[in-house]
Parts: C-alpha cells; sequence; structure tokens
C-alpha cells in the first residue's frame, strides 16, 4: 500500500515541476526571449499547455478578473501541496496501523 500512496507523491511531485516550466515557458514566451517560431519551441509549448491547461482551466473559471495576471498555477501548486500534505500526515497514516 505504501508503494501506492509513493507512486501517487511522485506523480504529484512530476506534476508540481511541469507547472513550473510550463509557467516559465509562458513568461518567457510573452517577452520575446525564446522565438515563437521555431518548431521545437513551439511544440514544447504545445506539449506544456496541452498537460497544464484540463487543471487550470476549471481554477480560471472560479477566478475573478485579475487583469493581465494569471494566478492559477499559484492556486494549483498550494492545492498539490495540500493533498500530498494531507496524504503523507493524515491518510497513510491512517491506512498503515
Amino acid at each position: 500500500m505504501l508503494a501506492l500512496f509513493q507512486t501517487i507523491d511522485l506523480a504529484l511531485n512530476l506534476y508540481t515541476w511541469v507547472l513550473i516550466a510550463s509557467a516559465i515557458f509562458s513568461w518567457l514566451y510573452a517577452f520575446n526571449v525564446i522565438n515563437s517560431h521555431n518548431q521545437v519551441v513551439n511544440s514544447i509549448g504545445t506539449m506544456l499547455y496541452n498537460l497544464t491547461e484540463p487543471a487550470l482551466r476549471p481554477i480560471r473559471r472560479i477566478m475573478p478578473n485579475l487583469g493581465g495576471i494569471d494566478i492559477s498555477p499559484v492556486i494549483l501548486l498550494l492545492i498539490i501541496f495540500f493533498i500530498r500534505s494531507l496524504m503523507w500526515t493524515t491518510i497513510v497514516p491512517a491506512v498503515l496501523r
């Protein structure tokens, strides 16, 4: 049973890094630091968008409009950290008794 929780924790940790990479990529794209016409850059951006958008879309629907600031990745990271903390401090000890 512990292996299942460790796998879930690893998946959440990897998704955290994907969210961070997506946020950094969007900043680099917005400030024209990276060439948006490059096929590799475009492929990476599309991949990151497809991986993160399904989780970010419901948060964006709930959040009020803050102008040009998108804090939905920060909120999703907080949710992921909460789930990981809840899992290791409450659920795992209760299951492994």
